[in-house]
């Protein structure tokens, strides 16, 4: 599959609202048939950018191209794309078979050419033996797949998706990003992804897109940004990450020498053109982090709450010194033995190279 093929490229897109300003210069391309998912918090921008693309707002200022070709004043109908909301948007009073094949009809197929290519289409999506269904007789996973149906009959170049796995509970939302995921590989065609939620963006995507504020705070692979966060925003809100504060007081060809509250850490450098004394957060994954028992091994902590979680147990400590560094750490379960006590104190241990530096002042709120 080639996902390095730009087809849509958006260039310094801004929109406003009023006097309120909810994109800031946004641009970025999508690849034919990649997976690309843009990732933020409410009030980020990303539906924003979804509904541009799709036609139902227009830009302030900024360029959206398809194929080289600018299409901002294209209508919604004109446009080779088709979007799933978070709603799904079905008509209640029509069967399955009669919602999927609404947007056939209104291009006034025929009626043989509809029923083939509505068949073809709900045996994709694994809703073949539900034609006759009206949508309220089904589940939440199925009507998601009526309305994935619905988007997809009509051949478009690119399926937008808007939050549509919103209303699942978690084990079908597990279920429906792997369908999801399939369906794309299987069409080979792109889709944009709209979420808040982390793990369904690392499931699925290519590519994602962090946005903050209306703006792009970062974007790679899910391993990139995982592994190398940039700034403290990514660290703390794309998976969990212990941060650090501190000032850089050395640096090597691949490690950095960082002076924190708990002494002097060595680190795995992870972003560019640091000079000595800047101020950085040193990001660590709590997975990453080990317990030694001993507190001689390293600055001391004390345990302040241990919880099971099911597939880790979660452990939450104090540096014992100056109370300002908060480390959470996740053990496996059957880690029994190093397993401390609430009130303990312990060292926590882990490897230059699981850690990252990101840029950014101390206490910055970010």
């Amino acid at each position: 599959m080639n996902v390095h093929s730009e087809f849509l490229r958006l260039d310094a897109i801004s929109k406003s609202f009023g006097t309120v300003e909810v994109l800031h210069d946004v641009s970025f391309t999508v690849a034919r048939n990649e997976f690309l998912t843009i990732l933020g918090p409410s009030g980020s921008g990303k539906t924003t950018i979804l509904r541009l693309i799709a036609g139902f707002e227009a830009a302030t200022s900024g360029a959206i191209t398809l194929d080289g070709a600018r299409i901002d004043t294209t209508p919604i109908n004109r446009r080779p794309f088709n979007t799933v909301f978070q709603d799904y948007a079905l008509f209640p009073h029509l069967s399955v078979r009669r919602n999927v094949a609404y947007g056939l009809m209104v291009r006034g197929m025929d009626k043989p050419a509809i029923d083939a290519r509505v068949a073809e289409v709900l045996a994709v999506v694994g809703l073949d033996n539900y034609a006759t269904r009206l949508p309220q007789e089904l589940s939440g996973g199925q009507r998601q797949r009526v309305a994935l149906a619905r988007a997809i009959i009509c051949e478009p170049r690119l399926i937008l998706l808007d939050e549509p796995l919103a209303a699942l509970d978690v084990t079908l939302r597990t279920q429906m990003c792997a369908f999801l995921k399939s369906i794309q590989r299987r069409l080979e065609i792109a889709f944009v992804f709209i979420t808040h939620d982390q793990q369904e963006a690392i499931a699925m995507s290519d590519r994602i897109i962090v946005m903050n504020d209306g703006r792009i705070e970062q974007e790679g692979s899910p391993e990139d940004l995982y592994l190398r966060p940039k700034t403290r925003f990514v660290a703390g809100f794309f998976g969990e990450n212990n941060l650090i504060e501190g000032r850089v007081s050395g640096i090597e060809t691949a490690t950095a020498t960082v002076e924190t509250a708990i002494g002097l850490v060595e680190v795995a450098l992870g972003t560019s053109n640091l000079t000595v004394g800047a101020a950085v957060q040193i990001a660590i994954r709590p997975e990453n982090i080990n317990v030694l028992k001993d507190p001689q091994g390293g600055a001391a902590f004390v345990v302040r709450n241990v919880q099971f979680a099911g597939a880790s147990i979660i452990i939450d400590a104090v540096d014992a010194q100056t109370g300002s560094v908060e480390l959470r750490v996740r053990q496996a379960p059957g880690n029994a033995l190093n397993r401390p006590a609430i009130g303990e104190e312990v060292a926590f241990s882990w490897a230059a190279q699981s850690t990252t530096l990101v840029a950014g002042e101390p206490s910055d709120g970010g």
